[in-house]
């Protein structure tokens, strides 16, 4: 058995779970070990306590108490993925080489698991998408249950460090498009209110809920972060609803949804950040549509641009509406022939 260890977390390593980072220190540990070290506050980042799927940065230190041999037996193989999901999630390809795999991820599919999250998401079923690789691809990025569009893999450890450097220095495009209630002015706009986690914790497995801060009380606020959000407004149906693109300058958790919500514009279906009310409060809040049009979250990961690793090319990847949004577009008159593919680069 190890004694007490303090490792600092490599430049490669970051914007990965702790538990899935520890395990790949330490393979003997199982999920109900690092879950007991994180409760009982022996595992720690900087010197706090931290959870199994906190997110961990280059730089932090961690303190990882001591480890147990790898005497335990190895754990029974999991069962493969079933032929119903394998189709599913192989039909969700957009693009692929032999470097990086393009998925549209369906609406209601966790990108990961978690607490509550059971066992079917896209991270579980990449062994499906190994098409004659010998390992499964791996997440780069992640988009939450109910968004649907564009998903990155990396089909080597090598193509995943580099896309997720690209991300953390946001050398990659991504454009989203959602209906919001309301019709947010101007019709072109930055929002860069900070973001922090609200205290208690929901019961479905995307967490904590996010905070709007002013921009300058950031500093002053304990764990916020600065946030930015660019917009535009494609298409409106009188003031009661609009077609909006936005691009995330930053990568926050929930960031698109806790930026409209707080301009009075959430986007449709968003049980979390008011999207779904029955009262309209003013500003579009809580605008009901009616019917599955405000069941549903309407956000959808449109476009995402990026220099290829290997080639240099700049590969520009777009997603077509899931099934409940060309619905409501339809509803709505909206057309996607209709807007520019990239609105800002005409601004």
């Amino acid at each position: 058995m190890s004694g007490v260890q303090m490792i600092r977390v490599t430049g490669d390593e970051g914007e990965q779970r702790l538990d899935r980072w520890l395990k790949k220190h330490f393979p003997q540990l199982t999920q109900g070990a690092v879950e007991k070290m994180c409760r009982t506050g022996q595992l720690r980042v900087d010197g706090g306590r931290v959870k199994a799927n906190t997110r961990i940065e280059p730089g932090q230190e961690v303190r990882v108490p001591p480890i147990p041999d790898g005497t335990a037996p190895a754990p029974a193989a999991k069962p493969r993925v079933k032929p119903s999901d394998a189709e599913m999630i192989q039909s969700c390809v957009l693009w692929r080489d032999e470097h990086i795999i393009a998925l549209n991820k369906p609406p209601g599919l966790p990108s990961q698991g978690g607490s509550g999250q059971g066992d079917r998401h896209v991270d579980g079923l990449t062994e499906a998408l190994m098409f004659g690789y010998k390992d499964r691809p791996k997440l780069v990025h992640r988009l939450d249950k109910d968004t649907s569009g564009v998903l990155l893999l990396a089909r080597t450890d090598r193509i995943a460090r580099a896309l997720s450097e690209a991300f953390r220095h946001r050398l990659t495009r991504k454009i989203y498009w959602a209906a919001v209630a309301g019709v947010p002015h101007p019709r072109m706009g930055s929002i860069k209110y900070g973001l922090v986690k609200a205290p208690g914790r929901g019961r479905g497995g995307e967490g904590e809920k996010m905070m709007a801060v002013l921009p300058a009380e950031v500093a002053t606020t304990e764990g916020a972060k600065r946030a930015h959000t660019d917009y535009a407004v494609l298409s409106a149906l009188g003031g009661r609803v609009a077609w909006v693109a936005m691009v995330p300058i930053t990568g926050r958790t929930h960031q698109l949804r806790a930026h409209m919500a707080e301009t009075g514009h959430p986007i449709v279906g968003d049980g979390k950040y008011g999207g779904s009310g029955q009262e309209n409060l003013g500003d579009g809040w809580g605008a009901q549509l009616g019917g599955e049009i405000s069941r549903k979250l309407h956000l959808h990961a449109r476009m995402i641009c990026f220099e290829h690793p290997i080639t240099k090319k700049l590969i520009t990847i777009t997603a077509p509406l899931p099934d409940h949004m060309v619905r409501t577009w339809q509803t709505l008159g909206w057309s996607e022939n209709d807007v520019p593919e990239d609105p800002f680069e005409e601004a």
